[in-house]
């Protein structure tokens, strides 16, 4: 009897194993960034990304016959936060981050992917230690800081030869990286700064510093740091009657900016690399988004290109592995909104760089 019994149970766990076997478990991606506080614009942008790419990877059947699910994480651009993020993907066996977007939270992030074996491909940090620094893991979609402040610091020189321009950045790691790499440029070129000085983000009266651009008789200048600064400041020199020209990076390229600013923002430059929304091969996604009440701006199709490379990279390794998944990434090139790209050995991609744009009229459009 007792032998029966026994074999009973055997073969229930045999059954029950290979039933365990057979069910596939949802693959989990995430996106990650600013869902909150004074940059969530930013957040709003890789979200719409990722949950446009979710309806349309599940549309096509997911990857290698299982369904996917997304889980968002809001870092609120908090290094700390961002930390915290990541651990929080690790324990819900995440395989794969769209993220993070500041780079003062994709950076310490991407320490703990590293050890977890988790894919990290960032769509907007362009800080170059991002992936100086980075494990074999990290990789980003966007340029580099460096690619960046090499474009701006040439026009600065050019275009202001003679003339004061000051420096200025907000002590973060995307806002001071991008600034001296500009500052170095443009000395490089034949230019130095007339002022350089650091703002504390956050803030909303900079009316000390305006002060001190204006009885300096400073003719540019250029911010490292983000949208919301950047439109207070622009706003309070046209108080004080300034027509000072405010340059910038691609931390411009969301339509909160002009929110802030209105017309005080006309006119107001800023590099960012070609707008993807222009690509023959985007159109029909651009529209979708239109469709569904979203303007693709700035990072929103950068996001989703950051998922359509973990889609092909796993359809090419036919599985999720993350060493697999890893392999297909460095080898394989990817047909994406943002044209077709590869990764190279630090993890950076091989896309065409910076340009300008110039804000008029609520929009910003390409010099």
């Amino acid at each position: 009897m007792f032998k029966t019994f026994k074999k009973t149970i055997s073969l229930i766990a045999a059954f029950l194993m290979l039933g365990s076997v057979s069910v596939k478990a949802d693959i989990l991606v995430a996106s990650a960034g600013p869902m909150s506080g004074q940059y969530a614009s930013f957040g709003a942008q890789l979200k719409a990304g990722a949950e446009m790419w979710l309806k349309d990877v599940n549309a096509r059947g997911g990857i290698n016959g299982e369904k996917v699910k997304l889980v968002i994480g809001d870092d609120a651009c908090d290094p700390k936060q961002a930390v915290a993020v990541a651990n929080k993907f690790a324990g819900q066996g995440v395989a794969y981050v769209a993220g993070h977007f500041c780079s003062g939270s994709s950076i310490p992030a991407s320490k703990v992917y590293t050890e977890e074996g988790i894919i990290q491909v960032s769509p907007a940090s362009t800080n170059p230690a991002f992936t100086d620094k980075g494990g074999p893991n990290v990789f980003r979609v966007c340029g580099r800081d460096d690619q960046q402040g090499e474009v701006a610091g040439a026009f600065l020189a050019k275009e202001y030869a003679g003339k004061k321009v000051a420096i200025i950045h907000d002590k973060t790691a995307y806002g001071k990286g991008l600034a001296d790499a500009t500052r170095k440029n443009m000395k490089k070129a034949g230019l130095k700064d007339a002022m350089y000085e650091a703002i504390t983000a956050g803030e909303k009266d900079y009316s000390a510093l305006v002060s001190k651009l204006k009885s300096n008789n400073i003719d540019a200048i250029y911010l490292g740091g983000y949208h919301t600064e950047a439109g207070l400041i622009v706003r309070q020199m046209r108080d004080q009657g300034m027509s000072t020209k405010l340059v910038s990076g691609d931390a411009l390229v969301t339509a909160e900016y002009w929110d802030i600013t209105g017309n005080a923002g006309e006119g107001t430059l800023m590099t960012f690399s070609p707008d993807p929304r222009n690509n023959p091969e985007a159109a029909p996604l651009v529209k979708k988004f239109k469709a569904a009440g979203i303007e693709p701006e700035g990072y929103v199709l950068y996001s989703y290109a950051a998922l359509e490379v973990f889609e092909q990279a796993a359809l090419d390794a036919g599985s999720t592995d993350y060493k697999k998944v890893l392999k297909a990434m460095k080898n394989n090139k990817f047909k994406t909104v943002l044209g077709v790209l590869s990764f190279d050995k630090k993890g950076d991609v091989t896309l065409p760089g910076y340009v300008f744009y110039e804000w008029k009229n609520g929009n910003y459009k390409q010099l």
